[in-house]
């Protein structure tokens, strides 16, 4: 078994591995999934030193904690374990509500509980601001799950910088997720400084632009038919063409310091702060040994601004119109 020396940083009280690991595309979005691969996957990240999980339960509708929960079985010492709770799916792919009154928060924490096989959550996040409950309402109910044992930590996802202060002036919040990479930044303005202010960790998700920043896409062609970033903005024909320019500057200077652009591309999130723990997702072992020599790369301030400027514009949006309307609330 080869081990890694991988650091730990903090977020809020909670001290974790510098790297996560985002299990969501085991289950859906990204193309097929293959359970015994994904398990292998999660017990590979385990071995390299890797002790933050994340998942939710909207990923797979449930499947993605239960393989969660099979996977970490005789490891749960070994983990921090972070799902989430708060968007409702339909039928139809392109409509998802969004709820935060508290008896919907105490109902999704018990069934994630058991789909999970635990008997409490390390850090629970809700993952969408619901527009019609207040913060307060919200965070009052995962609070209520604090002093209950069932939850260690709360967070928040793709909330706005407003919503992070009244959230944290009701409970403590130990770490906010949301999208930061070189093609998302956002968060920069407003997002990052209230955390930093108020001592809040900062989990980006897709750190590697959903696969895109790691130069394996190069048309709509590599992506599979049933593969949700097919829907998104930045994938569209056209944008997607223009984007790859990202990746060529990438490559450049990836080639000059021996790495891959995702290399680089995780690298340069890696380096946004002590604070900041990306948790970049993927489903096969080879990734993640990839993934994780980026958290141990060295940059420079100067090789770090050569990366931030070299980088051109992106082209679309994160999302699509109605999943942009869900997020900075």
């Amino acid at each position: 078994m080869t081990t890694s020396c991988l650091a730990t940083r903090w977020l809020g009280t909670l001290e974790v591995s510098a790297q996560g690991l985002g299990c969501m595309g085991m289950s859906e979005f990204y193309g097929p999934a293959d359970e015994t691969e994904s398990v292998a996957t999660v017990h590979r990240a385990l071995e390299l030193g890797v002790t933050l999980l994340d998942t939710a339960d909207m990923y797979g509708r449930g499947a993605n904690e239960e393989l969660v929960g099979r996977a970490i079985v005789a490891r749960r010492d070994r983990v921090v374990l972070a799902t989430k709770f708060g968007i409702i799916r339909s039928n139809n792919p392109d409509e998802r509500g969004v709820r935060g009154d508290p008896e919907y928060v105490r109902q999704a924490c018990d069934a994630s509980l058991r789909r999970l096989g635990v008997d409490h959550i390390d850090v629970y996040y809700q993952h969408r601001v619901d527009p019609e409950v207040p913060i307060e309402e919200t965070v009052g109910a995962m609070a209520e799950l604090v002093a209950a044992g069932k939850v260690r930590h709360l967070g928040l996802s793709e909330a706005g910088a407003g919503t992070i202060r009244r959230a944290h002036a009701v409970h403590p919040i130990t770490a906010v997720q949301t999208e930061w990479s070189l093609w998302s930044r956002d968060i920069e303005d407003q997002v990052v400084p209230t955390c930093r202010e108020l001592g809040i960790g900062i989990v980006p998700y897709s750190p590697l632009g959903r696969g895109f920043l790691t130069g394996r896409i190069s048309s709509r062609s590599d992506i599979g038919g049933d593969d949700r970033r097919l829907r998104y903005p930045r994938f569209q024909d056209g944008n997607l063409d223009r984007n790859l320019a990202i990746v060529e500057a990438l490559r450049k200077i990836a080639a000059e310091l021996d790495v891959t652009a995702g290399q680089l591309a995780l690298a340069w999130v890696q380096h946004r702060g002590s604070d900041v723990v990306p948790i970049p997702g993927t489903k096969r072992r080879k990734y993640v040994e990839e993934n994780i020599h980026a958290a141990t790369l060295e940059l420079s301030d100067e090789q770090l601004d050569r990366i931030t400027n070299a980088v051109p514009p992106v082209a679309g949006d994160r999302y699509e119109e109605t999943s942009m309307r869900m997020i900075g609330l």
